[in-house]
């Protein structure tokens, strides 16, 4: 089982990133607010789950394992594969899902790429008791959130979060338009996502 890699970014196409460890290249898999916060050419250090196909073995990479350990309950939910969790974890900062969850918001979970109205209903019922089990984001504030999420990319900050929503699964037009309407308002690459995202699920 590969737990962790720290090495060089050498490859950033939305959501994988390529890193270097000691020569060799590991294609990971990551959710957006890692994607942002690791830099082109500079260290990182992810946490990482490996899952094993008959046809593939897939690496997915967070910042923190914090962020690990909810994709991995995610997976524990019925019909939740680790696709659909990367989106979880991408489409929704993960304090805001948690809060979904919490007040039993389906109508916000079935706004987010690829989640219809029977899993938003799993997600609630099998996640109302585990989320206990996540306490560090309990007491996560929204600062720490938004520092997870400063960047520097070689890609202007509008084309970046533009590659990032359709990414989730947005259609090209709804991200131009999305960014478009933020773009004003905010100049780096992850303010301009997350603020394209509130306007997109409201």
């Amino acid at each position: 089982m590969i737990g962790r890699l720290k090495g060089t970014i050498v490859d950033k196409n939305a959501p994988q990133i390529v890193i270097d460890v000691n020569g060799v290249g590991y294609e990971v898999e990551t959710p957006l607010p890692t994607f942002c916060r690791v830099v082109l050419g500079e260290s990182a250090m992810l946490w990482t789950h490996l899952v094993v196909r008959e046809d593939a073995q897939l690496l997915y990479g967070f910042s923190d394992k914090d962020e690990r350990a909810l994709f991995r309950l995610l997976l524990k939910v019925s019909g939740v594969g680790p696709k659909m969790a990367l989106g979880l974890l991408s489409g929704m900062e993960p304090m805001a899902f948690l809060r979904c969850i919490e007040k039993e918001d389906i109508t916000t979970l079935t706004k987010i790429p690829g989640v219809g109205k029977k899993t938003a209903e799993r997600l609630l019922i099998e996640l109302r008791d585990r989320i206990k089990e996540l306490n560090p984001y309990a007491s996560a504030t929204p600062s720490t959130q938004t520092e997870r999420l400063n960047l520097m990319t070689e890609l202007s900050p509008i084309a970046e979060a533009e590659q990032a929503l359709i990414s989730l699964g947005y259609k090209p037009l709804e991200a131009q338009r999305a960014v478009a309407g933020v773009k004003n308002l905010h100049e780096d690459t992850a303010n301009l996502i997350r603020a394209a995202l509130k306007a997109m699920v409201k």
